[in-house]
């Protein structure tokens, strides 16, 4: 049985976890088909990369979601939008994540590339799952935004990850603390909030 591209995919995002450098020879030979297919079924290594950050980032973006709503339920701020909560808690989390950590070190321009393309796999992504935590945000608090909200999302996106690799991008230390309180500015100022 060939592997279908989910498989390929959660296969490499474990490599990645395991914090190993992604080798497609050795990925095919662990799903027992050729680089070839391995290529036709999920892409190049890029490809399979972007997909990879992706499946891991998605799932840890829905944990953070979901430890929001177990925590506001008990003693959760009720002034501070969701969405910024949420993207702050994912913020940390890949902040601290010593298979992310690895991957830049190892390969930073590779990681750069892939984590921050706007064609990629992984930023456009980014920014249609912050549009719907923002659109769930404006829904329920009745709110208007200045700009469309996909523009906002990319906005936050691009902030984000300029604090979080700002050590690859720029050589200083990542600043999440300033990255939320430049995140949560703008969005409550766009959304006609007061920043918390």
């Amino acid at each position: 049985m060939i592997a279908p591209p989910e498989e390929v995919v959660r296969r490499a995002a474990l490599t990645l976890l395991r914090e190993e450098r992604l080798d497609t020879t050795v990925l095919a030979a662990e799903l027992g088909i050729s680089r070839v297919t391995l290529f036709r079924r999920v892409g190049n290594r890029d490809a399979i990369l972007g997909e990879a950050l992706w499946w891991l980032a998605e799932r840890t973006l829905h944990q953070a979601a979901e430890n929001h709503d177990v925590r506001s339920r008990a003693d959760g701020d009720p002034d501070r939008l969701r969405s910024l909560v949420v993207i702050e808690d994912f913020r940390a989390v890949l902040g601290t994540a010593p298979a992310l950590r690895r991957f830049i070190d190892d390969e930073p321009a590779t990681a750069l590339r892939i984590l921050t393309d706007p064609r990629g796999r992984v930023q456009p992504r980014m920014v249609e799952a912050y549009t719907a935590l923002f659109e769930r945000d404006v829904e329920a608090r009745g709110l208007t935004s200045e700009v469309p909200l996909p523009l906002l999302s990319y906005a936050v996106v691009r902030l984000g990850e300029s604090f979080l690799y700002s050590d690859v991008m720029v050589s200083r230390e990542p600043d999440l603390g300033a990255a939320a309180t430049v995140c949560d500015a703008l969005v409550t100022g766009v959304l006609g909030l007061r920043a918390a």
